[in-house]
């Protein structure tokens, strides 16, 4: 596969990386499984992994200004 950005090749990979939930409320997924570009860093995620996303992100408290969970899958 290749970036549409760049053009250049990409290739899958855990990362963390968060999510504004509320006005004040962000989540930070770890170990999310992204596909990312290896020059300028653009990522993809895949249809079920996004599904998942949104079913964690349902269940985070909106209240917390700021949880941290793992995404497993």
């Amino acid at each position: 596969m290749t970036c549409h950005m760049c053009g250049a090749g990409m290739r899958h990979l855990l990362t963390d990386l968060p999510f504004k939930v509320g006005e004040k409320s962000i989540v930070i997924l770890k170990d999310l499984p992204v596909i990312q570009c290896g020059n300028c860093s653009e990522y993809l995620i895949e249809d079920e992994v996004m599904e998942r996303v949104e079913a964690i992100l349902s269940m985070a408290d909106a209240n917390a200004e700021l949880e941290i969970i793992r995404y497993a899958a």
